[in-house]
């Protein structure tokens, strides 16, 4: 995994209005099947992994877990989830890991 092109992919997604952060809103992202990957922070609980793995697996969406603080460093918010909207920046964002 290319960590920097991962934080500009990641940057970019932001500023393009292609990412939500939060639990609530990325739920109701997956919930709604618009979701095409959801990001979670490694330092995230064992519960909350488990929580977000059971709704991504339920709606078919892909699930990855990034080093701890990559997601806040690269986007410049501290939020443990992050989904991205299906489109070109979460093709490159599967790609890139």
């Amino acid at each position: 995994m290319n960590e920097q092109k991962l934080k500009g992919i990641l940057g970019l997604s932001v500023r393009a209005g292609q990412a939500v952060f939060g639990e609530d809103t990325c739920t109701r992202l997956i919930g709604s099947g618009r979701c095409a990957v959801l990001l979670l922070d490694g330092g995230a609980s064992e519960n909350t992994r488990g929580r977000y793995a059971a709704l991504c697996e339920r709606n078919g969406t892909d699930f990855v877990i990034l080093p701890p603080g990559l997601i806040g460093t690269a986007t410049g918010r501290d939020n443990m989830a992050m989904a991205l909207r299906g489109g070109a920046f979460a093709e490159q964002l599967i790609g890139c890991l």
